[in-house]
């Protein structure tokens, strides 16, 4: 088993970058909640420790400390925002509200590079995210980087391995972010980098065996990245005991069903049944237009149908999904982790007690990223493995309000129109995602002589790694005129077309 870096989890939404940074630098990463004890730690056998930032006051009384023992293991710990914080709160220094907060970009001086900034420029771009700041540094420890408004934005005690930073060096605005991190495993930590996609996939299908046994697992298939890695990796681990479901909810692309069943006859001998339970969707989400209760019913009438499925295949002890860290992340609560929520996944938080189905999610600890380098590790073909993501919930949180099949017939037809000309011009294959989103307003127009009145329709085209953080895609602007032109003068019901230029965060990238 490959060296453990612990990231103790106090609730930020990056927590997960944080761990995916780590596995970049070819070091295994395992998240732990911010409680667990120092015993289970050394236990685990880890090699070093990061504290990941959070969203409280270290003073707050409700603010989540972890086990004070930590600081005796003996191995390297590195504080990350609120995790710097605690450092000085645990062991000696102080901190106080910041007059002036820092949040976005910033500028760092390094002071003395030490080992966690060996080999880095003197200044530079960092992202701060902080209301609180160290005034005083605890014994021991010295300054080694000086920001806009803290004197203290890295700090160190080299004696005791102890590193700390204000900024997030894990987001891809800091620059030389992972070298820090790479500086913190090898330099500081002595980890050795032989973390690798074979490893993870020897370790999944072990695990897999051992958990499932000579049952059977159901696994619903999307014709998505994720979960059709998780039906090869299954397939991989346990064969003839697989059986996958493909679900027509009446909330596809254009097309969907046929690609997927014509996909995988194609590729693969899986054993895939199709249910075609469009009808029952619409039906359940009529008149529905909050975004968390259509996320809601949609989990729930998957559950139901594959009830169903389950009774007309003769039984499966599993049930297999295609869950991802950052569906985890985005849907906590806060009575089960410091992170706030943010979305409610359909696939996400485990399965009614009545189907005694138990859950095995194979992907659940990995980025999308690691996901097609999986599936490209098994073989799968580029269409899939480089196949941008699409919601479990389809098209019913890129509809705006209320769904109808009217809508929906638009949102298809405006969306193929779009990944037509991504296809056509290369761009679907070096941008994150590209999709339509249908806007319940009408605005005027004008076609020929006559004034129209139709919805609009935005275009969602971003860059990003693991989904995590994002960015809007700068798109040549003949190529999106040429999007514009198409949708307003093929699809009937759209009068005008408009741009999403919101990055992540503030945004998310679904707009629901």
């Amino acid at each position: 088993m490959a060296q453990t870096i612990a990231v103790l989890d106090f609730g930020s939404q990056l927590t997960q970058v944080i761990a995916r940074r780590i596995r970049e630098c070819q070091v295994y990463s395992k998240i732990y909640h911010f409680s667990t004890p120092a015993a289970q730690l050394r236990a685990d056998g880890v090699v070093g420790i990061i504290l990941s930032g959070g969203p409280q006051s270290v003073y707050a009384k409700t603010a989540p400390h972890p086990d004070p023992e930590i600081f005796k293991l003996g191995v390297p710990v590195l504080g990350i925002c609120y995790g710097v914080q605690l450092m000085g709160y645990f062991l000696g220094g102080k901190v106080a509200l910041s007059q002036a907060r820092e949040y976005g970009l910033g500028q760092l001086t390094i002071k003395r590079p030490g080992k966690l900034f060996a080999g880095l420029p003197k200044k530079l771009r960092i992202w701060n995210s902080h209301g609180d700041k160290l005034t005083k540094l605890p014994p021991g420890f010295t300054a080694t980087a000086v920001s806009d408004n803290s004197p203290f934005s890295g700090i160190e005690d080299p004696k005791r391995r102890f590193y700390g930073i204000q900024f997030h060096p894990e987001v891809f605005h800091t620059e030389r972010g992972v070298d820090m991190i790479r500086n913190f495993l090898v330099k500081v930590c002595g980890a050795q980098q032989d973390w690798t996609t074979k490893d993870f996939i020897a370790h999944a299908v072990a695990d897999i065996r051992a958990k499932v046994g000579k049952d059977r697992v159901l696994l619903g298939l999307s014709g998505g990245v994720d979960s059709s890695v998780a039906a090869a990796l299954l397939h991989k681990a346990i064969g003839k005991q697989l059986t996958c479901v493909f679900v027509d909810n009446g909330l596809l692309r254009k097309d969907e069903r046929e690609y997927v069943e014509a996909l995988y006859k194609r590729n693969f001998k899986i054993d895939l049944r199709v249910v075609d339970a469009s009808k029952l969707f619409l039906k359940r989400l009529k008149g529905v237009s909050e975004p968390e209760t259509k996320r809601k019913i949609i989990g729930r009438t998957f559950v139901e149908v594959f009830e169903k499925s389950l009774r007309s295949i003769g039984g499966a002890q599993f049930l297999g999904q295609g869950t991802l860290y950052p569906d985890v992340i985005e849907s906590v609560s806060i009575q089960g982790n410091p992170a706030s929520l943010i979305k409610t996944h359909h696939n996400v938080g485990g399965l009614p007690e009545r189907m005694k189905l138990k859950l095995i999610e194979p992907l659940r600890e990995l980025f999308k990223d690691e996901v097609r380098q999986v599936g490209a590790a098994l073989g799968l073909p580029r269409e899939v493995v480089w196949r941008q993501p699409f919601p479990g919930p389809g098209l019913g949180v890129r509809v705006m309000g209320d769904i109808t099949a009217d809508k929906l017939a638009i949102l298809r037809e405006a969306d193929a129109v779009l990944q037509d000309e991504m296809m056509k011009s290369g761009h679907y294959w070096k941008v994150w995602q590209s999709f339509a989103v249908f806007l319940p307003v009408k605005t005027v127009g004008v076609f020929g002589d006559e004034r129209t009145y139709d919805y609009v329709i935005a275009l969602r085209i971003v860059e990003s790694i693991d989904a995590m953080t994002a960015d809007w895609a700068k798109i040549p602007h003949d190529i999106l005129q040429k999007i514009s032109s198409r949708i307003t003068n093929e699809v009937r019901g759209v009068s005008r077309v408009v741009l999403d230029i919101s990055s992540k965060p503030p945004a998310t990238i679904e707009w629901e």
